[in-house]
C-alpha cells in the first residue's frame, strides 16, 4: 500500500467490482483505452480478478482510493509499461499525477535493473500527454493508425518513455 497526501493506493479486492464497472463501463473514461466501455458487468469481474492475480515480475498495479472509494487503477501493468484510469467525475484534480508521482519511485525501485519506464497512448488524448509530460515522460515514437479500436476505428499511438533517475 502506497499512501499519498489525499489517496490510498492499494491492491485491488473482491468490493472494488461496482467502482470499477463504474469507470469501465463508462465511454468517457474508455474513450483512449485499449477497447470500448465494458457493456457486462462479468467483463468488469474477469478484469478484477486479473488485476487481483499476483505477477510481481511483470505488474505492480493499485487500486486508487479516495474517502474509501475506488476511483480508478495505476501501476505498472506490463513491464515496464505504466498506465492509470481514473473516473470522469474526478478527472482534473490532480490525482493521476499525485497516483503516478507515488507508483513510479516504487516501480524503479521493485525493478532495479529496468532502465526505463514507458506509456503508450492515444494522441489525441491531451490530458494523458500532459500528466506524462509532467511527470517527466518524454516522447519517443509514434505509429500511424496502428490500432483498432471497437473493431472500427483506426487510432495512431504516442510512445513515452521516463528514464531511470541518476543518482
Amino acid at each position: 500500500m502506497i499512501r499519498t497526501e489525499r489517496l490510498l493506493l492499494r491492491p485491488a479486492r473482491d468490493d472494488d467490482l461496482e467502482d470499477l464497472h463504474a469507470i469501465f463501463s463508462d465511454p468517457r473514461a474508455m474513450r483512449y483505452w485499449d477497447r470500448p466501455a465494458y457493456k457486462e458487468i462479468e467483463t468488469t469481474r474477469a478484469f478484477l480478478r486479473w488485476f487481483m492475480t499476483p505477477d510481481q515480475e511483470r505488474r505492480e498495479e493499485y487500486i486508487i482510493e479516495l474517502d474509501g472509494r475506488a476511483i480508478g487503477k495505476a501501476g505498472m501493468w506490463a513491464k515496464p509499461e505504466v498506465g492509470f484510469i481514473l473516473h470522469p467525475d474526478v478527472w482534473g484534480q490532480g490525482y493521476a499525477f499525485e497516483a503516478m508521482n507515488a507508483v513510479i519511485p516504487r516501480a524503479f525501485a521493485a525493478h532495479p535493473r529496468l532502465p526505463a519506464l514507458t506509456a503508450e497512448i492515444d494522441p489525441r488524448n491531451r490530458a494523458s500527454e500532459a500528466l506524462l509530460t509532467k511527470l517527466g515522460f518524454e516522447r519517443t515514437g509514434f505509429a500511424e493508425k496502428n490500432f483498432l479500436y471497437g473493431g472500427e476505428e483506426w487510432c495512431d499511438t504516442a510512445y513515452y518513455a521516463l528514464e531511470r533517475p541518476k543518482r
